[in-house]
C-alpha cells in the first residue's frame, strides 16, 4: 500500500523551510530526525506515495513556485492542504504569520493547486482566549469571515481545537507576558456550539481535533485530520490508503497512518505563543 506523507505537523515546512522541502522532493528521499532523536529516511518516490499532505499558515512559497516547489509537488498523484488561519496572524500571538485577510487571499490558489476544494481544509486552530484590560478577548469573532471565505471557494471542511496550554507554552506565555485565559468546560462547549452553528449556516462541516470534551455537541464531528478513507475517496485513481490509527499520535487523535517528514530541529520562526512544537522565540 502506498504511503501518505505528512509535511508537516512538527514545523511549517512550506512557509519556513521551502528549500529543504524542495530538495527532499527532488531527491525523492527525506532524512528525518524523530522526536526521540532517531534518524530515518523516508521514500518520497511518486510511485510510493499515495498523497502528500501539506500543513501551513502561509502557502505563498508553494503558490509562487519558490525553489520549484509547485512543480515538484505536481509529480504526485494527490496533494491535500491543511491551511491554518486563526485570525491572529501578525499580532503578538502569531508575530511571524501573515495577516488573516492576506492568508485568506491564498485560498483560490490553494484550491487550484489541489485540483478540488475538498482537498483543502481550513484549520481555525487553536481557538484562543486572553485577558485584556479586565475583559476576555478571543479570535472567535473572526470565524464568520473564515467560514464565508471557505464557502465561497467550495471548501467544506473546517478543523478546530481549543488551545491546550502545555507546560512549555505556559512558560513561553509567561516570558512574553501573555495573559492567556482558559474558559470553563461549559463555556468551551457553548463556544463550540456557536462555531458549529456558523459552520452549518455556510454549509460547512466542523471537525474538532482531539477534543473529547466536545463529544455530543450537534454539528461538531471528531476530526481525523489525516483521514485515509477521505484521501482514498478523493484520489484520482481511487488508490487504497491505510485506515489504521496512527499510533504515533495522541490517544484522542483519530488520524490514520502517515509518515511525517518534518523534524523538531527545524525550529519554526512563526513565533506562535501557544505552539506545541519547537518555535524560534
Amino acid at each position: 500500500m502506498k504511503t501518505v506523507i505528512s509535511a508537516s505537523r512538527r514545523t511549517d515546512l512550506v512557509a519556513s523551510f521551502p528549500d529543504w522541502l524542495a530538495a527532499a522532493l527532488r531527491l525523492r528521499r527525506a532524512r528525518v530526525i524523530g522526536p526521540s532523536g532517531g534518524v530515518r529516511d523516508v521514500d518520497l518516490s511518486p510511485d510510493a506515495v499515495h498523497t502528500v499532505v501539506l500543513w501551513s499558515k502561509d502557502f505563498s512559497n508553494l503558490l509562487r513556485n519558490e525553489h520549484g516547489l509547485r512543480d515538484l509537488v505536481a509529480a504526485y498523484d494527490q496533494v491535500y492542504l491543511h491551511f491554518t488561519v486563526t485570525g491572529l496572524g501578525g499580532t503578538a500571538v502569531e508575530p511571524g504569520v501573515p495577516a488573516p485577510r492576506k492568508a485568506l487571499a491564498q485560498l483560490a490558489g490553494c484550491v487550484d493547486l489541489a485540483g478540488h476544494p475538498l482537498r483543502v481544509s481550513i484549520r481555525f486552530d487553536p481557538v484562543l482566549f486572553w485577558e485584556d484590560g479586565g475583559a476576555v478577548r478571543s479570535n472567535l469573532s473572526f470565524f464568520p469571515e473564515v467560514a464565508s471565505a471557505a464557502a465561497k471557494h467550495g471548501i467544506r471542511d473546517i478543523r478546530m481545537s481549543f488551545a491546550q496550554w502545555y507546560g512549555k507554552a505556559v512558560r513561553r506565555a509567561g516570558a512574553r507576558s501573555f495573559p492567556f485565559f482558559i474558559p470553563s468546560d461549559e463555556e468551551t462547549r457553548a463556544n463550540a456550539a456557536t462555531l458549529a452553528g456558523i459552520a452549518a449556516a455556510h454549509g460547512l462541516i466542523l471537525h474538532a481535533c482531539s477534543q473529547p470534551l466536545l463529544a455530543g455537541i450537534p454539528g461538531v464531528k471528531p476530526s481525523a485530520c489525516i483521514d485515509g478513507a477521505l484521501l482514498e475517496s478523493l484520489h484520482p485513481g481511487c488508490e487504497p490508503a491505510s485506515r489504521r490509527k496512527d499510533r504515533g499520535q495522541r490517544a484522542d487523535c483519530l488520524c490514520t497512518e502517515s509518515k511525517d517528514i518534518g523534524s523538531y530541529t527545524q525550529a519554526c520562526p512563526h513565533g506562535c505563543v501557544y505552539c506545541y512544537a519547537n518555535p524560534v522565540v
